[in-house]
């Protein structure tokens, strides 16, 4: 392929293509594979245009990284580090013709090229050997138009319905590094469960999945343990289970064909401002109570938080809390694979830069900073390679920027989820705590299971 070169020794392609590039991001997605997934799904065009597929599948990509923007944006930015070689400026309509002949297809194709959990030396995400990952629901705003209503509906709500149609995504998550290991998503009218069915493809063996209260369903349990994977569900405590006890104070019971650990755990936090106390039940697969102790898994199944962080990463921070904003089902479509492809190269160039330091647990990365960083490597144009013979810096600007402002160590979690940003301006605020000095001590008793 013709190249050219362009200020900070960065390199793009030539002539139209030039704009196809996602900054320094483009070592995680290169130019060969976007060219092959094209390939696969027989989305490559027949003959050049001002805006080839190579270039929307990029335009897509950065339009994830650039939500607040329109597409004749995002393709300036595209090109702000190309002055030099004068690319052409496409219409608004140019862009639209663009991104409706490509179709969803590549970009999914795209995203299951890349997901999967992001290979670390790091011990984060492993406990006594098993990948520990969670699944979770979600609901996205989709634009309230007609095409979008013949396929999502507005979401029921406590006083009446959403103001915007809602698509619900599930996801399958690497606790340790909240990359993506799989995603699926529809109409808000098809439950949880029935999306979490869909995602057991995605575990194997050596696996251990958590998942909340939701996920108990007996049906679901046997068709996601049939997948060889390890199960670790919270239960709801008045839930009627024929039991069996063992030593530790936990219980076996039986779930249709499955059988499961029963764990029942009180557990009481000691404050400056007083104490409190909670009850937890959980539903295991992991059935030896020596290797397994109850007390632990309880401390472990904290970790099915991530995929709560990862959701607002996503929605709070990569959306910034915008709708999406195709007009079409099949623009969404396309719009969600290209948002998740995006979530998932941010997070494996995170991942290699806590890598680069023995120990560094990968939750110091701060997400808002590398998608910063990445925005300014891509309006900057820099760190786009294309020969293969090139030495890669898996750290990077990106990555240098992520290990320059690390967050703190995790502090102790003590208080339930609570709207920080209330309708009202007279809830807005949260609790009044000084994070200086806050500690807590945390206690747990296992509890007899009840006959």
């Amino acid at each position: 392929m013709e190249q050219v070169a362009i200020e900070r020794a960065a390199g793009v392609a030539a002539g139209v293509f030039a704009p196809g590039h996602l900054g320094e991001l483009t070592r995680i997605i290169p130019f060969e594979m976007v060219d092959e997934v094209l390939a696969e799904t027989r989305a490559r065009e027949r003959r050049v245009r001002l805006v080839p597929a190579r270039v929307t599948v990029y335009l897509l990509l950065a339009a994830a990284l650039f939500t607040d923007l329109g597409y004749l944006q995002v393709f300036d930015r595209l090109c702000a580090g190309l002055a030099h070689l004068a690319p052409i400026r496409p219409s608004g309509s140019a862009l639209r013709q663009a991104r409706q002949r490509l179709g969803p297809a590549p970009m999914k194709a795209l995203f299951d090229l890349i997901s999967g959990p992001a290979v670390t030396a790091a011990a984060a995400g492993w406990w006594r050997g098993l990948r520990v990952v969670a699944v979770d629901g979600t609901l996205l705003p989709v634009p309230d138009c007609p095409a979008n209503l013949a396929a999502f509906t507005r979401h029921r709500l406590g006083n009446g319905i959403s103001g915007y149609p809602q698509l619900r995504l599930a996801a399958l998550v690497a606790c340790g590094t909240r990359t993506v290991i799989g995603a699926v998503f529809g109409p808000a009218t098809t439950g949880e469960l029935d999306y979490a069915r869909r995602l057991a493809d995605k575990l194997r063996t050596g696996m251990l999945l958590l998942g909340d209260r939701n996920f108990a369903a007996t049906e679901l349990l046997n068709h996601l343990a049939a997948t060889g994977a390890d199960l670790l569900v919270r239960c709801k405590s008045g839930r009627k289970l024929p039991v069996a006890r063992c030593r530790d104070g936990s219980a076996l019971a039986r779930l249709g064909a499955l059988t499961v650990r029963v764990i029942n755990a009180e557990i009481t936090i000691r404050t400056a401002a007083g104490s409190r106390t909670g009850h937890c039940r959980l539903l295991t697969t992991l059935t030896d109570t020596s290797r397994y102790p109850a007390a632990d898994l309880v401390r472990l199944y904290h970790e099915r938080w991530e995929i709560e962080t990862t959701y607002a990463e996503l929605k709070s921070t990569l959306l910034g809390g915008h709708i999406l904003r195709a007009r079409t089902p099949d623009g969404i479509e396309q719009e969600v694979w290209a948002l998740l492809t995006a979530y998932q190269v941010l997070r494996t160039a995170m991942t290699d830069a806590t890598d680069s330091i023995p120990g560094l647990d990968p939750d110091r990365a701060c997400f808002t900073t590398a998608l910063a960083a990445a925005r300014d490597q891509l309006v900057l144009a820099t760190g786009v390679i294309t020969d293969t013979d090139t030495d890669i810096d898996l750290i990077g600007a990106i990555g240098q920027h992520v290990l320059a402002h690390l967050l703190p160590a995790r502090r102790v979690r003590t208080k339930d989820r609570i709207v920080k940003r209330a309708i009202s301006k007279y809830n807005a605020r949260g609790p009044t705590i000084d994070r200086t000095t806050y500690k807590a001590t945390i206690s747990m008793s296992m509890l007899p299971a009840s006959p």
